[in-house]
């Protein structure tokens, strides 16, 4: 959400070591906290097991089971997500909070169901114990909601209550974990268990935060489905970033490196171990992007539109946005540095240490490593281009991109698997990130060129007419609630005449009883 709630630049204003780290610190559990808190327990619960003697196999099914879950609920809600965030970014900018709550609800009540239903048939023919099926689809379901809850949050001033929540979650999931390891009753499904606790923990307190900022109010739970039609290709550019970024851990289940762990789980640890830890290279672009993009250039953004708005002279529209590209331009200069260095370090420093690990690291999984080093720096980057047109609204634009890189990493990743030696996978999902960045970059270049052509030829002259399937489903599903509203206010009013009778009744019985002891 382009600008909303970044009193982060009064905390970058601050002087000293300690105040800049706390600024980033904020910034980063904001915008990667959840994804951080998955690897750090997928992580650590792997290490808890081993201490505990956790068989191998059982640690490897457990790796699966939570790695699954997590791509499951990622995906679902990749296709939602944008869409809710103009929504909510548009309501806010009306001055409208009372519609952003229902918006929640609405949402999370149609991802839910889809998760319950596609990974719970999924789960059902997957060939492991019931309790592990139930805890796997419990843990998708409460990652489902911290993952719409954050995307809520940044719109929260409350940067101290977000960090507190993702450090006192991830700290009892440990504490809970390491008890179990005492007590001598660690196994897959009490480990699993303690990361639903830390999660749920984590969802909860979310929550808390969202009610403490939005009002909660009776407005329509699915009006958000009127801008997934408005705004189509916001869910195909979420749902296209998600399989570029994912696509290729799951293919490598298919190809030579797979290993099946039980039933249709599969695993790929030569490939998913050197991912995750590649995984943590992306951090600083992330960070980078909303500490130095936003509140830096969002300022000079907001100035340059609003000299549309206010009839502000062709001189200083044009002087305002030679501004903002010089800014802009600085910016993504800035990020790309500090990405291709971060990358080099986890190439050349990560390399030297992996190999001296515990988590046996062979010259395979080394050469993998670096490939997926360089096409996650290389994603970051492209990714940063591709929100900066969605500031813009070039949506055709971030489309093409997105789309080149989901479908490149997937074709590429499975030409390699049929045709590449097995010490060039991850070269597919590089592949992917470059087409990503070309395209993207490109289109950018293209359109900040003509930007006020964009800005003042390019916009609909009469507003389109409100038609569409998802419109469609958006009043059906409305009616729907007002019907069950109708219905529950009836039964309340019911309630309320049958009481309001009764209280009349025992008056009339008192009153009779006192008349005729006043005759007695």
């Amino acid at each position: 959400m382009a600008g909303i709630g970044f009193s982060l630049k009064r905390l970058f204003s601050q002087k000293g070591v300690l105040a800049l780290c706390r600024a980033y610190g904020y910034a980063g559990v904001v915008c990667a906290g959840p994804m951080v808190l998955g690897v750090i327990l997928l992580t650590g619960m792997a290490l808890i097991a081993r201490l505990a003697g956790v068989s191998g196999h059982d640690r490897e099914l457990m790796n699966s089971m939570l790695t699954y879950s997590l791509l499951w609920s990622l995906t679902v809600t990749s296709w939602f997500n944008m869409v809710v965030t103009r929504y909510t970014s548009d309501m806010l900018y009306e001055e409208k909070p009372e519609t952003i709550m229902p918006s929640f609800y609405g949402s999370l009540s149609i991802m839910l169901t889809i998760v319950t239903i596609t990974y719970g048939i999924f789960l059902h023919f997957s060939g492991v114990r019931l309790v592990y099926q139930l805890e796997c689809l419990w843990f998708s379901l409460v990652l489902v909601v911290v993952w719409t809850e954050t995307v809520y949050l940044t719109a929260i001033k409350d940067y101290k209550g977000i960090v507190l929540a993702f450090a006192i979650s991830l700290m009892i999931g440990f504490i809970l974990s390491l008890i179990l390891v005492i007590l001598g009753i660690a196994t897959i499904a009490t480990l699993m268990l303690c990361v639903i606790v830390a999660y749920g923990i984590l969802m909860t307190w979310y929550y808390k935060l969202l009610l403490d900022y939005f009002p909660n109010s009776r407005q329509s739970k699915f009006a958000f489905l009127r801008w997934a039609d408005k705004y189509r290709s916001l869910s195909l550019i979420g749902g296209f970033v998600n399989v570029g970024l994912f696509a290729h851990l799951v293919i490598m289940y298919f190809g030579p490196l797979r290993v099946q762990v039980e039933g249709l789980f599969y695993g790929a640890p030569l490939h998913d171990v050197p991912a995750l830890v590649a995984f943590f290279s992306i951090l600083i672009t992330t960070v980078n992007f909303v500490t130095s993009v936003e509140v830096r250039f969002y300022p000079k953004y907001r100035n340059y539109y609003s000299l549309f708005n206010d009839n502000g002279s062709i001189r200083d529209i044009e002087q305002a946005g030679r501004e903002m590209v010089s800014v802009l331009r600085q910016e993504l200069t800035y990020a790309g540095h500090k990405q291709f260095l971060c990358t080099v370090l986890f190439v050349v420093l990560g390399s030297y240490l992996l190999e001296r690990t515990e988590l046996g690291f062979s010259d395979l999984a080394l050469s993998i490593f670096r490939f997926l080093c360089a096409g996650y720096g290389v994603y970051a980057i492209s990714n940063s281009l591709m929100l900066i047109l969605l500031y813009f609204e070039d949506y055709t634009g971030a489309l093409l991109g997105t789309f080149a890189f989901a479908a490149v990493s997937v074709g590429a990743t499975i030409y390699s698997i049929l045709y590449v030696p097995v010490n060039y996978y991850g070269l597919g999902f590089f592949a992917g990130g470059l087409c990503f960045y070309f395209i993207v970059w490109i289109r950018l270049e293209w359109y900040i060129r003509r930007l006020p052509y964009f800005l003042l030829c390019r916009q609909a002259v009469v507003p389109g007419l409100d038609h569409g399937p998802l419109i469609a489903l958006c009043d059906r599903l409305d009616a729907r609630q007002e019907r069950m509203e109708a219905k529950r206010q009836a039964k309340q009013d019911a309630k309320a005449d049958r009481r309001r009778a009764k209280r009349m009744e025992k008056l009339g019985e008192t009153e009779q009883a006192a008349a005729a002891d006043g005759s007695n």
